[in-house]
């Protein structure tokens, strides 16, 4: 995931509890406020959890939902595939730049990619979620209605997770799939001669991100769209299982950098890959911004990540399938320098590709 902006937490502390099933009960003789005049601490953490679990529908997946000491999901073919990321506040999100809603749709999102680059559909989310005392519960249920509204449109649903007392809003969530009898997609699989295809936008997180460091209104024309992708990701799901379905040999999630996750591929496959920047599409959209900016496109699309598109390499004479363009082709070895990726026939020099621990 790629840093928004580094900030300072508050002191620590840690309370925690599971999830309860149905509705916990507030105190009838609680004042009731607006949720934007209570805080987290001021209604405790039970009104909080039941805010988070009320009117949620599940899937006929979930034999047991929220309230027991573990959930019971059904998996039809006996596997699951298992993810887990965070967001953390300050470094991933900020919410003067993004509402509580999209940091949670954010979430399911990020995750829900890791199980469509295996070939998979997403079918449960466990979520915890820290925030210091202080935080307004319009926050909190913000930021689970948009992950529960968007696990719901995936056809998933939020199971159990755990809330905490922590120094800033953190976000934490697991996400089970279903692979649905099929092999999962590897990245370990890509073989000389294959296909190197992506599926979903390229560069536009990027591009929204440094639109809000610079400043620029979020309504202005244009400009509007970029942030929006930065703000929630839009992950090519059924890309994913057609590309499964299609053979495709490895699969990732563009989370990192188009470079670096291809890359990701390359070291697992023991090969080298090539792309072509004259068949990789970059919009207008995303063409004025940086020149508006001043910026290279280019730094966005290859190096930009947080897109949760969808890279994979497919078999000579695949039939991709729709929503998936080729761009370039698996070469074996490296290069002179050690490189296993080539943009154009060279390495890419612009340094991009997000690691956790990046100083900068």
């Amino acid at each position: 995931m790629r840093e928004a902006n580094p900030g300072t937490g508050r002191p620590p502390a840690h309370t925690s509890t599971h999830i309860s099933i149905g509705r916990p009960t507030i105190e009838s003789s609680r004042p009731q406020q607006d949720d934007d005049d209570r805080t987290v601490a001021s209604v405790g953490e039970f009104a909080v959890i039941g805010r988070a679990v009320e009117r949620r529908r599940q899937p006929s997946t979930t034999l047991l939902g929220p309230g027991d000491d573990a959930a019971v999901v059904r998996m039809p073919d006996g596997r699951a595939a298992v993810s887990a990321d965070m967001l953390v506040e300050h470094r991933h999100f900020r919410l003067d730049w993004s509402t509580p809603e999209q940091v949670g749709r954010k979430a399911v999102a990020q995750n829900g990619a890791d199980i469509a680059a295996m070939g998979g559909r997403p079918t449960a989310f466990l979520v915890s979620l820290g925030c210091p005392p202080d935080t307004p519960l319009a926050v909190a249920a913000g930021i689970s209605d948009g992950l529960g509204s968007a696990a719901e449109a995936l056809g998933a649903g939020v199971v159990g997770g755990d809330l905490v007392q922590a120094d800033e809003v953190v976000v934490s969530v697991t996400v089970l799939g279903d692979l649905e009898g099929r092999s999962p997609v590897l990245r370990s699989g890509a073989r000389e001669g294959d296909v190197v295809a992506v599926a979903g936008a390229l560069g536009r997180s990027a591009a929204g991100l440094a639109l809000l460091l610079a400043g620029v209104d979020p309504s202005v024309p244009g400009a509007a769209e970029l942030i929006d992708a930065h703000r929630v990701p839009t992950p090519p799901y059924e890309q994913g299982v057609a590309a499964a379905v299609a053979g495709a040999s490895a699969m990732t999630d563009v989370s990192d950098g188009l470079v670096a996750d291809l890359g990701h591929i390359a070291d697992a496959s023991g090969v080298g890959i090539r792309i072509d920047r004259g068949r990789i599409d970059a919009s207008a959209g995303l063409l004025d911004a940086a020149r508006d900016l001043g910026r290279d496109p280019w730094e966005w699309i290859l190096t930009g990540g947080e897109d949760h598109a969808l890279a994979a390499t497919f078999p000579p004479g695949t039939v991709l399938p729709n929503g998936w363009s080729a761009i370039g082709e698996v070469v074996s070895g490296v290069d002179a320098d050690g490189g296993r990726v080539l943009v154009d026939g060279h390495p890419w020099t612009v340094s991009g590709g997000w690691q956790s621990f990046d100083a900068g």
